[in-house]
């Protein structure tokens, strides 16, 4: 594509000053008043032909494989001419709705010996894959009058994974609190299901763990010590649907829930049990197998950044009914859920009920603090006690269903945003600890 630079618009312009003056001292001359015009034209005409076209492949994007949220990476560009380059290059990218310029997504490459290379600053918003698939080139003629562009097809392609970060300095403080606290070696061994062995009593024990009969065999007390089952099998169910997309203090529910997954799945990793992603919308859209070891928390990371943003309302029926299929062994099911309506709720609650007749199931929410900032402010016209007492049925909706869900021995955590990977994590160790896994 070529097409006039803003110096020769400038150029063509002010010959209309002179075509006026022509037209009204000379209107038998009038077409002389043509002369400025045409001659700026055959000038940009001479300075389009000019010059070589850049070959074909002549410009390649690079990004790196992988990147976290928040992050930012340079997408690297080089950019080869053959023949007379031009001094200067202008570059730019296609976009992405995953990626955001640092700066002024056009770039200025000087490509001197033919060749040039640029790095354009990026940052990741979102996860998912990142896909940049063109590449935009424009250089001036030699007189300056055109710019001559040329569109590159790329494929570029980037997954955007969790940042784990956060994740492992808190799951290593969360190591450090319980192993002070003595909860790691409580879980190890005391308060399982395998016998272990057989110790004398000591102060500090359960005294439901005292063997009455080797006591009075022994003359002394003596309580039997046993051993916490590994290999559990834990499986999160994330719903991604539409009310799971919405924002929480500038961050979608799902990634909220991703961030806490991730943070008790390294626990239980780092625990011996075994670990699952089950993702869902309208359908299901990630299952996975187990994972175990700590060697797998970069695989179920990967899995994670897979979990895309959706507009589908959930369909909890398929979702679960699909992964209590899947579920050969008891294994405890973490649902991360959000619902409005009563009538979704329902179908959650149906769905909840057939679940945990065989399995555990954890259901975690995040509170609502906007509807709960409404109820409790001060209304100060008519529209604020609307939405006040509409909120505050909300909630009572809201709690309504979660009461019906403990009533059917599903374990509860409504958290705060900022705190449910914390409360998630101690309900883990709490159920693991009193061996209801």
């Amino acid at each position: 594509m070529i097409y006039p630079t803003r110096s020769a618009i400038l150029l063509a312009a002010a010959g209309a000053p002179f075509a006026l003056l022509v037209a009204v001292f000379l209107p038998g001359s009038w077409y002389a008043g043509l002369v400025w015009p045409g001659a700026v034209l055959l000038l940009a005409a001479l300075d389009a032909l000019s010059g070589l076209r850049p070959v074909q492949g002549n410009a390649t994007l690079d990004l790196p494989k992988s990147a976290s949220v928040g992050a930012t990476i340079d997408a690297t560009i080089r950019v080869m001419f053959t023949g007379r380059a031009p001094a200067r290059v202008e570059v730019a990218i296609g976009n992405d709705p995953l990626l955001v310029p640092v700066e002024d997504d056009r770039l200025l490459i000087n490509t001197a010996g033919a060749t040039g290379s640029a790095r354009i600053p990026l940052t990741t918003i979102r996860r998912g894959t990142a896909r940049l698939d063109t590449l935009w080139l424009r250089w001036k003629g030699g007189l300056g009058l055109v710019w001559k562009q040329r569109r590159i097809a790329q494929s570029a392609t980037m997954r955007i994974l969790p940042d784990v970060r956060p994740v492992r300095e808190r799951g290593a403080q969360i190591f450090q609190r319980h192993a002070l606290q003595g909860l790691i070696a409580q879980i190890d061994r005391g308060d399982g299901a395998e016998f272990e062995s057989l110790v004398e009593f000591h102060s500090g024990m359960d005294h439901r763990a005292i063997d009455w009969k080797q006591s009075a065999r022994h003359q002394k007390l003596h309580a039997k010590e046993f051993r916490t089952e590994r290999n559990n099998q834990i499986v999160f169910a994330v719903d991604a649907g539409r009310q799971m997309s919405e924002p929480v203090a500038g961050l979608p529910r799902v990634d909220r829930a991703v961030a806490a997954m991730l943070l008790t799945s390294w626990v239980a990793l780092k625990l011996g049990d075994r670990v699952a992603l089950h993702a869902f919308d309208s359908r299901p859209r990630i299952a996975s197998g187990l994972i175990s070891g700590a060697a797998g928390f970069s695989e179920l990371q990967r899995l994670a950044a897979g979990i895309d943003y959706s507009d589908d309302e959930t369909n909890y029926t398929f979702a679960l009914i699909t992964l209590a299929q899947r579920l050969t062994r008891r294994s405890m099911v973490v649902l991360f859920t959000e619902f409005t309506d009563l009538t979704s709720a329902e179908f959650m609650v149906r769905a909840a009920a057939r679940l945990v007749e065989k399995h555990l199931l954890m259901v975690v929410v995040l509170r609502d603090e906007e509807l709960e900032a409404l109820t409790g402010a001060r209304p100060q016209t008519p529209a604020d006690v609307t939405r006040a007492v509409t909120a505050a049925a909300l909630l009572r909706d809201r709690l309504l269903v979660l009461t019906r869900l403990r009533h059917l021995g599903v374990h509860v955590i409504e958290s705060e945003y900022d705190r449910v990977g914390d409360r998630l994590v101690s309900g883990y160790i709490d159920l693991k600890r009193r061996n209801l896994l």
